[in-house]
Formats: C-alpha cells, structure tokens, sequence
C-alpha cells in the first residue's frame, strides 16, 4: 500500500465512523447533553476517566456518575454534594474515594477560575509541546493540595514520563475538535493541531498493522511518534485518524493486505 492508498483509506474510514451515529454508542454522549461549559468540562473529565473496559459498562457507568450528581454537575461540584456521597463502586477500580478526590480538586480549580479553559490556559498549556501532559501535571497539584497531598492514580495518572493519557487525550479531542459532527469543540485554548492521539490497545494495534507505529510498547513515546506520522497526513487536525484507527481496529476491516 502506497503512501497515498494508506492515507486515502484512513480519510474513508474517518468519515465513516465520524458521523452522528457514533455518538450514542461513545462516552461523548454524555458531555454532549449539555449547554454549560462548566458541565461539559467536569462531565468529559469524568466519563473519560472511566472509559475502559466493555463499552456499555462504560455508559452504563457515566450514566450512574450523572445520577449522582443529579443530572447538574457544576452544581454538584460547587456544593460539595460529593462529601455526602456513601461508599460504593462506580466503575471496576474507580470507587466513591476517587470520584470525591477527583472533584474536590474541581472544586477548588473552580473557586478561582471560571472554568477549567480558564485554568489550562492560566497555567500555559498552549505553549507546551505536549499541551495534554501540561495539564494533567497542574491538575494533578490541584487534586493533590485539595486532598492533604495525597495522589490518587484512580483519578489521573501521576508517570508523565511514560504515561500514554489516553483517557485525557479523548478528553481533549471532544472539547477542542470542532467540526461540528462528534466532538464538541469547546475550548480554543489550544488548536486541533496540538492534540495527540488517543491511544488505547486497538488504536496500537491498528497502527502497527499499517505500518504507522513501529514501538511495542503503548506509551508516550508511541502517542509522540504516531500523532508526528498523521500529522504528516492532517497537519491541521492528526486527531481526525483516531477515528479510523479506532474502526478499523473494533472492525478488524483491515485489507486483506495487511
């Protein structure tokens, strides 16, 4: 396959699975049900915190986080409802514990900054190479100093060294892409050019097979040297072959070429 041909198939396959009919079967429905920046904000940071493992646990599962917060996040944040929140299970690993660790530090962000845009740009993601590791370190001091200086990796990873972000990158592909069709597109506090892809194990996999990635492992290193290579393709927006990645791989519609 040429150069070409690869590019060629992955633009088709992006505009398949980029279309409205992919919403109500992804996390993103759920940031999507609201109009207040606010909402999206905590609602994309928690439904991608737990989008791992079978697909329908997972929206069954943010359907459970929004229930809690009765269905008003920002106002559930800003009232401290969390603190009443009795022990349970939310998703496999993630219980009550983190989701209160997570918004304490929500909380705090939002008493001193309008909205969580506000705070990434205040702390100068834009100007970073790697915008989404930027923010994952701020937000980790966040959610640490309002939790007694305790770190929970339930909530965001704390090896940013190594750490793929998967999660945070999807987080970031729905509030700063903004065609209009899945993504919600947000933020303008980085372009769509300074995302990186969100990579998971079939998205890897998928990558290899096309002769896109060459290292083993799924890390930062991996998310680097594969979100340069579509770059290539889509300088304005390498995020866009996430799409095709992620079909192909749940799929398995390869060419038989491959």
């Amino acid at each position: 396959m040429t150069h070409s041909d690869l590019k060629e198939l992955l633009d088709r396959e992006a505009a398949r699975i980029n279309n409205p009919d992919f919403i109500g079967r992804d996390p993103v429905q759920f940031p999507r049900r609201f109009e207040r920046l606010q909402d999206i904000e905590i609602v994309s940071l928690l439904s991608s915190t737990i989008a791992w493992g079978n697909r329908k646990m997972i929206c069954n599962n943010c359907e459970k986080m929004l229930s809690l917060m009765d269905h008003e996040p920002y106002r559930y944040v800003m009232d401290e409802g969390y603190e009443y929140l009795p022990d349970m299970n939310i998703h496999r690993t993630f219980f009550a514990k983190d989701f209160r660790h997570f918004l304490r530090g929500l909380h705090s962000i939002y008493k001193r900054h309008n909205s969580l845009a506000d705070f990434a740009r205040a702390v100068g993601i834009a100007s970073h190479e790697t915008p989404a590791w930027k923010l994952v370190e701020a937000l980790n001091g966040e959610l640490a100093e309002a939790n007694h200086g305790v770190h929970d990796p339930r909530c965001l990873p704390g090896n940013l060294g190594n750490t793929a972000l998967k999660r945070i990158n999807m987080a970031l592909r729905w509030l700063v892409r903004d065609d209009g069709i899945v993504d919600l597109g947000v933020w303008n506090v980085i372009k769509p050019s300074q995302l990186y892809i969100p990579l998971d194990v079939h998205v890897g996999n998928t990558a290899r097979e096309l002769g896109l990635l060459h290292r083993k492992a799924n890390d930062r290193k991996s998310v680097i040297s594969l979100t340069e290579t579509l770059r290539d393709m889509r300088p304005e927006d390498p995020v866009w072959y996430d799409y095709a990645l992620f079909g192909l791989g749940v799929d398995n519609s390869l060419p038989s070429a491959y």
